[in-house]
């Protein structure tokens, strides 16, 4: 048994969760929960950001106090966790986990006995949506960066370049996909300067971590946000896998930044940046400062929270974004869901109640009409390890879906309603296809919980209860 831990980034609470948000959480609940059903000790947390700029500019806007607005808006993300059917055990807030300030502290001091924090004055363009100094315009976002001058304390990454290249380049700690690791290579051969690492106390409006020993000065965001995954895991960092799941706009703080603090600070790095799209809507970038977000908790209303998972694993790219629609989701819910995997159950749980009064028959050992379900099912659990190692979620769905492809064609082939009702060959239709049923559910269960759940309800003991739908199928009014 090993011990994992998985991670999402923690988001910026000045404004609303997005689909985007959702597709992030989903993944690394996916992970967690996959990794506890094979063995593993696994410990999986998310959280809030919320000693950002932009959230004390939000609360401004509304004319609240910055902890008020910071509250409310966290308690947003917090109900993602019922909403979508997450299973993470902590949920760190940076501005009042009592864990979390003498973490902050502990990892600077240990990088200024390592040499690697010093103050100068420094003038940039500083984007507040990405709580960074960029060059020109940022990519990301469409506000114009300010120009800002500040006497703040420094990291020496630059002091860190070979030792990256090293660690990256031999997989030491891993970037998934492979092109993503391409990317942060050719940033890194690119040169890597020294960044800010903290600010102003009278730029942040006095909100945010004190520098230690400065508190003219607040830590910088990106510096006490990464710290996160040390308050939350504790002790369970030194000795366990470590996982990080983030989106590709932030790869160079996870696979850059973060290791070369690490490293400063003589603590384990991470094992395994896995990095994801963008979701868009009509072909731009989903976020809050576009007003173009979905909202996911709404989605799961609407279309139940099994429709939203399942869309955001069998349909999101793997390489490229993906734009988000109703009408998507609506499609992969109605076709995987409702029409392969659910039919099945429906009609096997339907024909044993009325031709065995619900006892299921046992399987028997050769069935040769039953060997293509048989494949389905016996090469489903490495299918699906093997894909998720690859942060390959439609691959990995794929394979449960293999498995009720080949049950219903089995239906086809074998035609049960022309069989006679006393025949053994009846007992042998049935018990394979209470046997694929039994399957999809174990395999389903990271993947959609609640379903698998009523799939094993309904086909997991000797006598099946009356059917019962496990994925309606949804029938919107056309305009």
């Amino acid at each position: 048994m090993g011990r994992t831990v998985v991670t999402t980034s923690i988001p910026y609470v000045n404004g609303t969760p997005h689909i985007g948000h959702a597709l992030e959480l989903v993944q690394a609940d996916v992970l967690a929960r996959h990794r506890r059903q094979r063995g593993d000790e696994v410990w999986a947390q998310t959280g809030t950001d919320d000693n950002a700029l932009k959230n004390v500019r939000s609360a401004e806007a509304e004319g609240i106090p910055v902890a008020d607005y910071v509250a409310r808006m966290a308690d947003r993300f917090v109900a993602l966790g019922e909403g979508l059917d997450l299973s993470f055990d902590d949920f760190v807030r940076t501005s009042t986990d009592s864990r979390h300030r003498p973490v902050v502290e502990r990892l600077w001091r240990a990088c200024e006995r390592s040499g690697d924090l010093y103050r100068k004055s420094y003038t940039g363009l500083y984007c507040v949506g990405c709580e960074a100094f960029v060059e020109g315009d940022c990519p990301e976002h469409e506000e114009k960066p300010e120009l800002v001058s500040e006497d703040n304390w420094f990291f020496r990454l630059s002091r860190y370049q070979d030792r990256l290249v090293e660690l990256i380049g031999t997989d030491v700690i891993e970037i998934v996909p492979a092109t993503r690791k391409r990317e942060v290579l050719a940033f890194i051969a690119g040169g890597l300067g020294d960044f800010s690492v903290s600010r102003s106390v009278s730029r942040a409006r006095g909100w945010g971590i004190p520098v230690p020993g400065d508190p003219g000065q607040v830590v910088y965001v990106w510096f006490d946000a990464l710290v996160n995954y040390l308050t939350g895991a504790g002790d369970r960092w030194r000795d366990s896998e470590r996982v990080h799941v983030i989106g590709k706009g932030i790869i160079r703080f996870h696979a850059v930044y973060w290791p070369a603090m690490l490293l400063s600070a003589g603590l384990e790095l991470p094992s395994r940046v896995l990095v994801h799209e963008y979701l868009t809507a009509n072909g731009r970038k989903i976020g809050k400062s576009l007003g173009n977000a979905a909202d996911p908790l709404g989605v799961a209303t609407q279309f139940g929270s099994d429709a939203l998972r399942w869309w955001l694993l069998s349909d999101v790219a793997r390489t490229g974004d993906t734009d988000y629609s109703d009408g998507r989701l609506e499609t992969r819910l109605n076709e995987d869901l409702a029409n392969n995997l659910g039919n099945l159950v429906n009609r096997t749980v339907a024909m044993v109640r009325r031709c065995r009064d619900g006892v299921v028959p046992v399987v028997q050992q050769g069935n040769p009409t039953a060997e293509n379900l048989r494949a389905a099912r016996r090469e489903a659990a490495g299918a699906i390890d093997t894909a998720l190692r690859a942060f390959d979620f439609r691959r990995a769905v794929e394979a449960v879906l293999r498995i009720g492809d080949e049950a219903n064609r089995f239906v086809q082939v074998t035609k049960p309603w022309q069989l006679n009702r006393n025949s053994a060959e009846l007992d042998a239709v049935l018990a394979e296809l209470v046997a694929a049923c039994r399957d999809i559910a174990e395999h389903l269960t990271p993947f959609l919980p609640a379903a698998a759940r009523r799939i094993a309800e309904q086909c997991g003991g000797a006598v099946v209860p009356t059917p019962s739908p496990v994925f309606p199928r949804s029938v919107r009014p056309r305009p």
